[in-house]
Parts: C-alpha cells; sequence; structure tokens
C-alpha cells in the first residue's frame, strides 16, 4: 500500500515537474470521456451505440478542434450527442487557449530571473503572477466573441431563412463557438456551402475564426493597448503582436487572391459567381484554410493547384496560443527572415526592427523539420493501406495535423488504421508545437566550453 501510494506521488511530481505533459494527460483525459459519451445509445439519432473508434475519432475532433468527421454531425449525432461534441469543442478550445498561455507562464516561473525578464520582454501580455488575469482574460473574451457572433448569425437564420426562433439560436450559437474555438464543425452535410453567397453568415463566421486564430495573448495586448500610442504616434505593441498581425494580415491577402486566380472560371466552385462573389468565398476559403475547416465551396471540386496551397496554408496555420492549429504564423515569419538575412549576406535574423534571438530561430526549424516530416510519414502510411490518389492524401493528412478540418471527402471511406492515424495526428498536430516549444524552453542551458568551428559543403 506504501508502495503504491509513493509510485502515485512520484507520477503526480513528475507531471508538476513537466507541465507540458501534464497538458497531454489532460488533453487525452477529456477525449477519453468524451469517446465513452458518445458511444452511449441515446448519443445517435437511431439511438445505437456507436462504435468506439468513431466516437474517439469525433471526441479527438472536437477537444483538438479540428472538425474532420467520419459521419454527418447533423443527421448521426442526437441533441445529446451534438451537446456532447459543442462541450467538447468550448473545453478544447478554451483549454488550449488556456494551457498555452499558462505554459509561458510556468516556464517563466521556472527560468532564472535573467531568462524571465527575457520572456516577459518578449511577450509584455504574459508575466508572472498574471494566472488570474489569464484565466479571466480568456473567458471573458471567448464569451464576448461567442455571444456577439451568435447573435448575429441567429437573426440572420430567424429572418434572413425563416427559421423557428430556437433553431435558429442553436444554430447560431452552435456555429459561433465553432468558429471561434476554430472547430469547423457544422450542422449541415455541405458545411456552409449554401451560404456561400451570403456575407450575413459567411463574414461574422471568419471573423470568429480570426479572432480565434490570432492568439490570445494578442488578443489581450490589444484590448490592454487600444488607446495607448507611443510619443511617435505609433501603437506599443510587442513584437509577437505586430508579426502575428502583419504575417496574418500577408497570408488573408495571398490566400483570396491565389484562391480566386486559380479557381475564377472553375465552373464547381467560384465560376458561376459575380465578381464580388468570387471575392467573398475566396476569401471565406483563405480565412479558414488557416486555421477553422468550414467550407462555402466543395472542397473536392478544387484544382490541383489551389489544394496544394491550401495545403500550404493549413500547415502554416494561425497564432500562437490561440485556437489555430499548424506550425503557427510566428514560426513561420521567423523562419521567412532567417532566409532573406540569409540571402542578404547578413549574419543575424531581424524583423520590423527587432533582431531574432539565435535559440527562437533553432525552435522554428525544430518545430517546421518535424511537422513536415510527421506529415511525409502519415502520408506515406495512408498512401500504403488506401488506393486513395496522392493529392487527397496529403491534404487528409496537412488537414488533420494542423488542425484544419477541411476535406475532399475521403475521412469516411478510410480504413479502421487509417482514422486512428488521423486521430494520432490531430492529437499530436494540436499539442504537438506547444509542448515541444515549452519542452524546448525548459531544457535550454548555456554550454561551458566551444568546439572547433569547421564549415560542411551546402548545396
Amino acid at each position: 500500500m506504501a508502495g503504491s501510494t509513493t509510485r502515485a506521488r512520484a507520477r503526480l511530481a513528475l507531471l508538476a515537474l513537466h507541465p507540458a505533459r501534464a497538458v497531454v494527460v489532460g488533453f487525452a483525459l477529456v477525449v477519453l470521456v468524451g469517446a465513452a459519451l458518445l458511444s452511449l445509445p441515446f448519443a445517435t439519432e437511431q439511438r445505437a451505440a456507436a462504435d468506439f473508434v468513431t466516437a474517439l475519432f469525433t471526441a479527438t475532433s472536437a477537444v483538438c478542434v479540428t472538425g474532420l468527421v467520419t459521419v454527418d454531425t447533423g443527421t448521426y449525432w442526437s441533441g445529446f450527442g451534438e451537446g456532447v461534441i459543442l462541450a467538447l469543442i468550448q473545453v478544447g478550445g478554451f483549454g488550449i487557449m488556456t494551457m498555452a498561455s499558462l505554459l509561458a507562464l510556468l516556464i517563466s516561473g521556472r527560468l532564472r530571473l535573467r531568462m524571465q525578464l527575457t520572456a516577459q520582454a518578449e511577450t509584455k501580455s504574459l508575466d508572472i503572477g498574471d494566472v488570474r488575469r489569464v484565466l479571466l482574460g480568456v473567458a471573458g473574451t471567448t464569451v464576448a466573441v461567442e455571444l456577439a457572433v451568435g447573435a448575429v448569425l441567429a437573426l440572420r437564420f430567424r429572418y434572413g431563412y425563416g427559421e423557428s426562433v430556437g433553431h435558429a439560436v442553436y444554430f447560431g450559437y452552435f456555429h459561433s463557438v465553432s468558429a471561434f474555438n476554430n472547430a469547423g464543425f457544422g450542422l449541415h452535410p455541405d458545411s456552409l456551402t449554401r451560404y456561400a453567397q451570403d456575407g450575413w453568415v459567411t463574414l461574422p463566421v471568419a471573423a470568429a475564426v480570426i479572432l480565434g486564430g490570432i492568439g490570445f495573448p494578442v488578443l489581450l495586448e490589444l484590448l490592454r493597448h487600444r488607446g495607448r500610442r507611443h510619443r511617435t504616434g505609433r501603437r506599443n505593441w510587442s513584437l509577437h503582436t505586430k508579426l502575428t498581425l502583419v504575417t496574418t494580415a500577408f497570408l488573408l491577402v495571398v490566400g483570396t487572391v491565389l484562391t480566386c486566380l486559380l479557381e475564377w472560371s472553375n465552373p464547381a466552385t467560384l465560376g458561376g459567381h459575380s465578381v464580388a462573389g468570387k471575392m467573398l468565398d475566396g476569401f471565406f476559403h483563405s480565412t479558414m484554410s488557416r486555421t477553422a475547416g468550414f467550407n462555402a465551396v466543395d472542397i473536392g471540386a478544387l484544382h490541383a493547384s489551389t489544394l496544394l496551397m491550401t495545403c500550404v496554408l493549413m500547415f502554416i496555420g494561425g497564432g500562437s496560443a490561440g485556437t489555430a492549429g499548424g506550425i503557427k504564423v510566428t514560426t513561420f515569419a521567423v523562419l521567412a527572415a532567417a532566409m532573406f538575412a540569409e540571402v542578404r549576406g547578413e549574419p543575424t535574423s531581424a524583423v520590423l526592427g527587432r533582431r531574432l534571438a539565435p535559440h527562437v530561430l533553432r525552435q522554428s526549424l525544430t518545430v517546421a523539420l518535424l511537422g513536415i516530416g510527421l506529415v511525409i510519414g502519415s502520408t506515406l502510411t495512408l498512401l500504403a493501406i488506401t488506393r486513395q490518389e496522392l493529392e487527397a492524401v496529403l491534404f487528409e493528412v496537412v488537414s488533420a495535423f494542423g488542425t484544419v478540418g477541411l476535406s475532399t471527402g475521403i475521412t469516411a471511406d478510410l480504413p479502421t488504421a487509417g482514422e486512428l492515424l488521423l486521430t494520432a495526428l490531430m492529437f499530436v498536430g494540436r499539442l504537438g508545437p506547444i509542448t515541444l516549444v515549452s519542452a524546448l524552453a525548459l531544457r535550454e542551458r548555456t554550454r561551458r566550453y566551444e568546439l572547433p568551428e569547421e564549415r560542411p559543403i551546402i548545396g
């Protein structure tokens, strides 16, 4: 008895020493609880228990706010099942934002004073002792955005489409919660394609997705400094906030332009729409490709070039410490800055008037290369166990890794091994970048000696 108690205490101490591990264990437990609830007979419309793989896949997709499904959400699951999915989305989104922010606090607490000051100077929105403010800020931001977007959608469904009050409110707030948490779960089999030309539906959803995807530290800083300006007249924002906003805006514009150019004359997607309609759907697809998973056009009908462009956007993802997935926009921006510095022959990387620390570049390279390796390995495995085309399999894998949720329609046709692979990929894709960077930061140490320098031939 004493031995088992000692072992239990040791496990708890291990989790306390490794906050990243505690986050993984916590999310895994939530996934298992959600899968158990979705396996209950009254969780489905037919009142027959769903098989555990389907329940596990759906629960993982909801908790990891992905949106990939093997069954249609609105017709397969009962009201209880949809409620469980909505709760898992909310817990997953709130937990990811909170845990990612709190991990930054925990990391700062583990480091020496010099590193604490460095971390505070870099983030500015996360300081020692800010746990209560972070939690309240996340909760307040989440509720405010979801209520506002849900009200707009509910009014549109009620007066624009003649839905009953109860149905309009339920539809509005379900899609609002799903959008802000970047989950991509919808109640229609065709996602939001029936509202493709309705800006009163697509634009509020896109706004919620962008706000949830840029990350809570950015939202907190924008709210804190919304009325303050530096004496030069510029906003006194941190580098992280500036980098996130600039890169997000750049990718949204590039994604919109490329989607419109590549699909302009495709009759199955944008070809039959007006110029304004094409721009609207192009912007919506660009926004959803980065993080969310709703679609206003048939993904399976996109040209191969558009699918490849979408894969790039999905792999990059959204902002850090938010509900978005991928390697994150700051990782992409840091790598781009390093590449430009090397091309110009400069000894250090700089962006927006600030020099980047060498360890930031190393962490970005590690996250990006491990992500690429994971995508390639998973794609090879799925190709080996299915008969699907390469472009469809690659798209599905990147969507799962980036926790986006867009699909060409092959998810339901995958064998059980393929579904389990995507399940693991969604979990790793959501928690991997957060826990990896946290682990790297906690392991950072100073070497007391330097090895002899020698340069291998590159290129």
